[in-house]
Formats: C-alpha cells, structure tokens, sequence
C-alpha cells in the first residue's frame, strides 16, 4: 500500500474582519473548550477550527471506532481500529502533538498502524512510520508521496492527521444556513439547518490535489461541518462531512461521525466514532517506533 507524508510549505492568509484574535497558548487548553468570540477574523476562526479538528484543548485523547469501505456497487470492507494522540505542543523540541491510528480488524490486517509526529513550526516536515506487522517491521514514509489514502479509505493523510490552517489562504463568501447532510450508508440526517460561515480555501502549495475547497463552519462552535473540494475546472469531486458531540461529558467537542464520497470513482467511506476518552494521561514514550514494533495491537 502507498503512504503519504506531506510537505507542508506555509504562508499566513490575508483576509481580515474585526479581530478578537485565537492563541492555542491560552487558558483554553487542558480543561476548557475553546470558543468563537464576537468579530473574530476569518483567519482566527479557522486557526480555532484546526485546534477543534485536533482536540487540542485537551493533554490526550483516545478513541475506537470503525470505518467502512463502500465502492460504486454498494460492496462494503469494514474496518475496526484504535486511535490515539497526545497534545504537546512543546516549544524545546517544536513538537506539536503525536498521533498513532491502530487497525484491530479484520484479522489479515490487524495491528497495521500509522504513526506521526508534527511540529509547530510550519515549514518543519510530519514524520511518519507505518508499521507493517506481516513484514515484522517499520517503514519509514516517503516524503515525495503526498495525498495518498489512510489505509485505503476516501481521506488521505492531511485530512486526517495534519492538516493546518497555513496550509490554505482563506475569504468569507458568505453566512448561510447549511440544509444538512444525509449519510448514504446509514441514511441518518446530520447538521440539519445550522448557522455557519460559509469560507473558502486556497492551497498554497502549487499542483495540489485540490485548486479550492468549501468549507462550512458552525457558527457556534468554529467546527467544521462539511467540506466541499474542486479541481481546477471547477468541477467538485469530494465531500466530507463531520458530524460533532460531547462524549462523557467531557468538557470538549470531538468528531462523532464522519463521511468521506469520492465523486469521480463513487466511492465513500463513512467512519463511526464509538467512544472517546480524554485526559486519560497516555504516556509519551508509547509514541515511539519501537513501540510501533512491540505494542500488543
């Protein structure tokens, strides 16, 4: 299978409302969800909604879940797996957060697992290991792979793992109350009639796989809901919704369900968040490529 680590080459939008400014160092993390206030700028919206994505008001988080892969004639694969991360963001060594994504089945793939690191500074490369438990080892990605899939899914590693808000530049197109979104393989109803902003990105890397993305973001949380991606004729070709919840009435939001729809192949990938665990105090060193090669997965 392919692997991806992006090269992430950074520059900070330029479009501007009213500011309150968002700072990831303030008393917003470890114990209080950090919010939107009234005339923040776009830019700051987005900073929040990247420090939502990646549970950054907590120290660590862990969840189970599964996904399915559903091709154009509605086959399905399922897949369990296990996730974990823990939220530095260090200064002395620049590391950001770790975050490791296990497969649990079915049996032929078990214990397969991603590992990556990422770093604050914005011109820094992600480091990635994958761990291939067939071969009894630790692959090294390569760095001129860029948007491949997670283990054969509809998202790919930006997506899921590290994308940031320096990736794009951004403009408000407008307010909009967003209809909702139906998922096609459970048919439940998600993100009926929210407020959102409705914001476009724009890559800042050149022959990116994406010219433009919409993106709607709840008004009252800075989540974001829905994303729509298009490729340089204009034409879209893929969704992702995210649907949010409180799990345990943890103090922070976490995506509950997501659905990645390939529009061009007709493939999606609908992912169900099971459970979550915050704060649970995950040590450091399990994040490591020797514990890739010795964890009981």
């Amino acid at each position: 299978m392919r692997i991806i680590i992006l090269l992430l080459s950074f520059f900070c939008a330029c479009i501007i409302l009213p500011c309150h400014g968002f700072a990831e160092n303030t008393a917003g993390r470890y114990g209080k969800l950090s919010k939107p206030t009234e005339g923040m700028s776009i830019n700051d919206l987005m900073k929040l909604s990247y420090h939502l994505k990646f549970t950054k008001d907590c120290k660590d988080y862990e969840c189970w879940g599964e996904y399915n892969l559903v091709n154009k004639k509605d086959m399905v694969l399922n897949r369990e797996w296990h996730r974990y991360r823990t939220v530095l963001n260090r200064l002395s060594d620049g590391i950001n957060y770790k975050d490791i994504l296990v497969i649990e089945k079915p049996q032929n793939i078990k214990g397969m697992a991603v590992l990556i690191w990422t770093y604050l500074d914005q011109a820094r490369d992600d480091e990635m290991w994958l761990w291939l438990p067939s071969l009894r080892k630790v692959r090294r990605t390569s760095q001129l792979e860029d948007d491949d899939s997670v283990f054969g899914t509809d998202f790919n590693y930006e997506e899921m793992f590290s994308g940031r808000y320096e990736s794009d530049t951004y403009r408000l197109i407008r307010e909009e109350v967003f209809p909702g979104y139906t998922s096609s393989y459970s048919k439940q109803e998600y993100n009926k009639d929210v407020p959102c902003y409705l914001i476009e990105a724009t890559p800042t890397r050149k022959n990116w796989y994406y010219e433009k993305k919409h993106m709607y973001l709840d008004k009252k949380t800075a989540c974001n809901i829905f994303e729509e991606y298009f490729d340089s004729e204009g034409v879209k070709m893929k969704t992702i919704s995210r649907f949010w919840s409180a799990f345990r009435d943890a103090p922070y939001l976490t995506e509950d369900f997501d659905e990645s729809r390939d529009l061009r192949s007709g493939h999606y990938t609908p992912v169900d968040i099971k459970d979550v665990v915050f704060d649970k105090q995950l040590p450091e060193n399990m994040f490591t490529e020797r514990y890739l090669m010795r964890g009981k997965w």
